[in-house]
């Protein structure tokens, strides 16, 4: 606890409240008969790179800041990427058969309901792959205020994406809890202030989440 009382809960969306990332893609790279390593080798660099404190600007940056549309990002990462068989990656449509095996995760799903009930605030903060892809119906009951990276033009880990989900909110930094599955996100957000609670499993952010706060959620 940093002394403060805590007010808000700000998640991030894909890999939290759905299935990990990882799982999803492998399942897509399986399916149409992609090459693991032509897709390890491109990606390995991009996110090297992209959370990287003075790391250079890539297709990762431009499409999670909406600086580039999905088309163009689909572009520059099918043209990195090889079947199986020798053939090309069709680009059209890339992002959408990527993550059509991202399911939600109702235990999260409830979490955070609980944690509304609960009389705190709660706040989606995510890098956007795809903006159009998010269950959009689902958000007024869980959140109170969204953010969309490629809608303000920020991304995670950079510090004023925070401070922009917070002030949405109505609070300080200080008085947010912030969970995300990717750990440079999470010690990004304790540098301006939140304090981060890296997911690994729903029971384990849970049990971590009402620590925090000091109410039952499991």
């Amino acid at each position: 606890m940093n002394g403060t009382e805590f007010r808000g809960v700000v998640t991030d969306w894909g890999g939290v409240l759905t299935t990990p990332i990882l799982h999803t893609v492998r399942a897509w790279i399986e399916a149409e008969g992609i090459d693991w390593e032509s897709y390890r080798a491109v990606m390995q660099t991009w996110f090297t790179d992209a959370y990287a404190p003075d790391g250079p600007q890539n297709p990762v940056h431009a499409l999670e800041r909406g600086e580039c549309s999905d088309a163009e990002f689909e572009q520059s990462l099918a043209a990195q990427l090889l079947r199986l068989d020798g053939g090309s990656v069709l680009a059209d449509g890339l992002l959408q058969r990527m993550f059509a095996a991202s399911a939600q995760v109702p235990a999260m799903y409830e979490l955070i309901r609980a944690v509304r009930a609960a009389g705190l605030r709660t706040a989606l903060l995510s890098n956007s792959w795809g903006g159009s892809d998010y269950p959009r119906a689902d958000f007024p009951h869980l959140f109170d205020i969204v953010v969309i990276s490629g809608e303000c033009g920020m991304r995670k880990p950079e510090e004023e994406i925070f401070r922009h989900a917070a002030a949405l909110l109505g609070l300080e930094p200080e008085e947010c809890v912030f969970i995300d599955d990717i750990e440079a996100n999470v010690l990004a957000a304790e540098a301006v202030g939140l304090v981060g609670v890296h997911h690994r499993e729903p029971s384990r952010t849970a049990e971590r989440l009402g620590q925090l706060l000091g109410i039952r959620l499991a």
